[in-house]
């Protein structure tokens, strides 16, 4: 791996530089760093009309066709702008792929290009109450009516449900089969009569995270993708998706919490002191920035399997497995830097409660994705060879 851009490469970087330079204020976000729903989708708009939405994505879907290396270009730049995501990362990075892999024309034509301008947002139906990280277990039925799939069932922690226009859903088909091949995929229109979100109401006070109830929800027999019983295969695709391209986020946004963790430590605590000044916290900070590069360096080896074999490999397991925990220790260690402060919420923290949000939202981080514990095996067998624990 050669860890310098190319011409192109840096030509795209100063490019993508500017063009931050000159498009987006960053007092535009708020100081806890939680812009609003319009909010981002007009960004999102303007990142589609400037040309950075889609990059790796076939030019025939909308997408520039470039290199994966262009699109961690772009996250390493939006990480130095502290410019914040395009609202659909869902659909970027899990359901649009999905489409492309699986989907008819009809169905690229219909649902692509609103995904890349942000105009629809999607969101993802796998996760139910009594399967948890057991997917081959869900139990969500889909009966064939007619020209429809008929849909029963609830799924949870469906980020952005509450916002989203279509979901990615993988529903029983087939009770009669094994259970990894009764299942099959289907695109579900949000707003669809049956469809019923109940936000949950996270420790933040945000409902990023949903309920979703689908009672007698019909669904046109088209808007499945592959054929009934091959939900199993067709989820693989999006997982692989979730757990590869977006490691590339992940780590850019670990990057712009420690560069922030530098700049609080730097400023001077509620007593006068200096938190760097304090070899015990530059210890701390040190760890922080070695498991950061840690993480960049084998997100460069899952973009060597990206760039070689055309898919993200078991690496990326390991990225999000390390990042979510560095993720949830690093805003720990920002919030101790304040002292007593950051016992604060955002009428009184450091940064309107920038830290105090960031701390409370990374609980999250080790359970969303696969919890540590199904990537721990995943790591285990596919990554050591060791024996099947289970």
């Amino acid at each position: 791996m050669d860890f310098r851009d190319t011409a192109a490469e840096a030509s795209f970087r100063a490019q993508l530089r500017e063009w931050y330079q000159a498009n987006f204020d960053p007092s535009s976000v708020p100081a806890a760093g939680r812009p609003d729903a319009d909010h981002l989708r007009a960004w999102s708009r303007t990142l589609f009309d400037a040309g950075y939405v889609g990059l790796t994505w076939p030019k025939e879907y909308g997408g520039s066709g470039l290199s994966p290396s262009y699109q961690a270009i772009y996250f390493e730049e939006m990480v130095r702008a502290q410019a914040p995501e395009h609202i659909g990362i869902i659909g970027l990075n899990m359901a649009g792929p999905t489409i492309i892999a699986w989907g008819t024309d009809a169905q690229k034509a219909r649902y692509l290009p609103k995904l890349l301008s942000g105009e629809e947002i999607w969101c993802q139906g796998f996760s139910e109450p009594g399967s948890g990280s057991d997917l081959a277990g869900a139990r969500t039925r889909a009966v064939l009516d007619g020209d429809h799939w008929v849909v029963n069932g609830q799924k949870v922690w469906s980020s952005y449900a509450h916002l989203a226009d279509w979901c990615i859903l993988v529903v029983r088909t087939d009770p009669d089969a094994g259970k990894h091949a009764g299942l099959s995929y289907l695109l579900v229109d949000m707003h669809a009569p049956g469809v019923e979100v109940r936000p949950l109401k996270q420790i933040t006070g945000d409902p990023e995270f949903n309920e979703i109830f689908f009672t007698d929800v019909r669904v046109p027999k088209d808007s499945i993708l592959g054929k009934p019983g091959d939900g199993w295969k067709v989820a693989m695709t999006t997982l692989l998706h979730e757990r590869g391209t977006m490691a590339f986020a992940l780590v850019a946004q670990l990057r712009q919490h420690f560069t922030r963790l530098v700049e609080l430590s730097r400023q001077p605590a509620p007593d006068g002191s200096i938190p760097a000044d304090d070899p015990v916290v530059r210890d701390a900070i040190a760890r922080e920035w070695i498991e950061l590069q840690s993480l960049a360096f084998t997100n460069y080896r899952t973009l060597t399997t990206l760039l070689t074999k055309g898919q993200p490999g078991p690496e990326s397991s390991v990225v999000k497995l390390v990042w979510s925990e560095a993720n949830q220790r690093l805003t720990k260690l920002a919030r101790s830097l304040q002292g007593l402060s950051g016992m604060l919420d955002d009428k009184g923290g450091v940064w309107d409660g920038y830290w105090q949000y960031r701390q409370l939202r990374s609980r999250g981080n080790t359970i969303e994705a696969g919890t540590s514990e199904i990537l721990r095996n995943i790591v285990a067998e596919r990554v050591l060879g060791l024996p099947r624990s289970r």
